[in-house]
């Protein structure tokens, strides 16, 4: 990524300093179709480095499918923390 120059900071400071009723958005358009969107897309949550043991055919069964194991993981484990949650909040 490369860095922000004196001019561009300036004008990104300046421009945090207005209110939102002041920053002229007329240059952008409007969109009402979000069919496309990715939901979380740019955040990237905190991750923790843990150790954890699993059962060696789990872990095969994850590998099988090519990199990206420990993603699997964290999805599989992701999606029963949030059906979990959603029971609750239910």
């Amino acid at each position: 990524m490369s860095k922000v120059t004196k001019k561009r900071a300036a004008e990104l400071a300046a421009l945090a300093a207005l209110p939102d009723e002041e920053i002229d958005t007329t240059d952008i358009p409007e969109t009402d179709n979000w069919d496309a969107a990715v939901v979380g897309r740019f955040y990237r949550p905190v991750k923790q480095t843990v150790t954890i043991r699993l059962d060696a055919d789990v872990v095969d069964w994850l590998k099988k499918e090519g990199k990206g194991y420990q993603t699997r993981v964290n999805k599989i484990l992701r999606t029963a923390m949030e059906k979990k949650r959603d029971k609750k909040a239910a």
